[in-house]
């Protein structure tokens, strides 16, 4: 049954791997295709990239709780596959996009089908233990942080041959993927912990009264949702960012992102399992939340490409959070409830993306435009440290009194 499981996270990491090399590659020639698509300087540009963001994110929204509750009644592998495919239809769209206008369509048709990470993790959920539970959610990570090693670098190559390149091969990879996972990815949820889909918890507000019903939970959404906010000064401005203030071309962005994309993958597929071992799970959570204020921080106030590249290292080091916050809360709900988790999870990710993208294109733009009453392109990354030290008092308030931690019992607590 161990070596079971084991190949089971195996397939899924795997299957997750390949759908962020896919997304990954776009990322260095977004701007470019932006710029040429609207005439318009890269600094402006941004403003468009966060539309692209706000459209997929409100999709996503409406429509993760739909995936997340059909893969409670159908099983996780089909739900993957649909997801999948509606990723590789999106990139063929953009690959294809005459205007700007289409490029919306292919974000939004993204937004719907994209449930891969919602499912994957509520299979992770599915397949572990309290024992590997961290180590198996940092998986998820290292897929994330591997594929933007390999994403990024491929893309800022195949952008040298042109704008819409990259957008064929995120195709290609998504239709590999999809026969990867038809031939060879396994069911994880067996039909004994299946639940009936209903409706009334299938749309994003019955998802979410339905998650934050559980006491523990409740609270820590507001790290969360403070925590994903934040990060779009890093997802949605990077690029935009380090062209405009240090020039960097296509390369040396797909370079920074492998380069993120190594730190993280080492911090959740190491370093989280080893944190929580050591200091306990809720303790790793507030001191990653506080790491990723610390990285925020510093690249507001970044003068140089070194220091970028240095200053990724504390924030990816924030890495060992997240799969330890999913460790915590995946515990707190019922085994048939947890692809409901993971969708209202993706539902609030989306009420972020939406919100975050326009505040921290918006903010990036307004400060270093010829309006604002003083320059400064960090603004973006200032205002998310704000935010994710938000979310580091929260879990620190709550979590710090080691009766809450994970594996205690209820006497334990008495």
């Amino acid at each position: 049954m161990k070596t079971t499981k084991k190949a089971a996270v195996n397939f899924i990491f795997i299957t997750l791997l390949l759908d962020v090399i896919g997304f990954g590659i776009i990322i260095p020639v977004l701007p470019q295709l932006l710029v040429e698509l609207k005439g318009i300087s890269v600094n402006e540009a941004s403003t468009y990239g966060g539309y692209l963001l706000f459209a997929f994110a409100a999709a996503q929204f409406l429509f993760s709780p739909l995936m997340g509750n059909l893969s409670d009644q159908f099983g996780r592998r089909p739900i993957i596959l649909l997801s999948l495919f509606g990723m590789g239809v999106d990139y063929i769209i953009m690959a294809f996009a005459p205007t700007y206008i289409w490029l919306m369509v292919g974000r939004i048709l993204a937004g719907v089908a994209g449930a891969s990470f919602t499912t994957g993790s509520a299979y992770i959920a599915d397949v572990s233990t309290d024992e590997d539970r961290s180590k198996n959610f940092g998986m998820i990570g290292a897929a994330f942080g591997i594929g933007f090693i390999v994403g990024p670098l491929l893309g800022g190559v195949l952008g040298s041959f042109g704008t819409r390149v990259p957008f064929f091969a995120a195709a290609g990879l998504s239709i590999l993927n999809v026969l990867y996972g038809y031939f060879i990815l396994p069911e994880s949820l067996s039909k004994e912990n299946r639940r009936k889909f209903d409706w009334k918890r299938a749309n994003p507000i019955g998802s979410l009264k339905q998650i934050i019903s559980y006491k523990q939970i409740k609270i820590l959404l507001l790290a969360f949702f403070f925590l994903h906010l934040g990060s779009h000064a890093v997802q949605s401005n990077w690029t935009y960012f380090t062209i405009f203030k240090f020039g960097w071309s296509e390369m040396l962005i797909g370079i920074s992102l492998a380069f993120v994309g190594a730190l993280v993958g080492f911090v959740q597929a190491v370093l989280a399992q080893k944190t929580a071992d050591k200091f306990g799970i809720n303790k790793s959570i507030y001191y990653g939340f506080a790491l990723y204020a610390i990285g925020m921080f510093l690249f507001a106030f970044a003068s140089s490409t070194w220091m970028m590249f240095l200053f990724l290292i504390p924030y990816s080091l924030g890495g060992i959070a997240m799969p330890n916050l999913q460790a915590f809360l995946v515990t707190q709900v019922p085994d048939n409830e947890q692809g409901e988790l993971q969708g209202g999870l993706t539902s609030l990710v989306s009420v972020t993306t939406i919100f975050g993208p326009l505040i921290m294109t918006g903010i990036f733009y307004y400060f270093t435009s010829e309006n604002a009453p003083f320059q400064f392109a960090g603004s973006a990354f200032f205002l998310g440290g704000i935010f994710m030290l938000i979310s580091f008092m929260i879990t620190y308030f709550l979590l710090r009194d080691e009766r809450n931690e994970v594996g205690t019992t209820e006497a334990d607590r008495l």
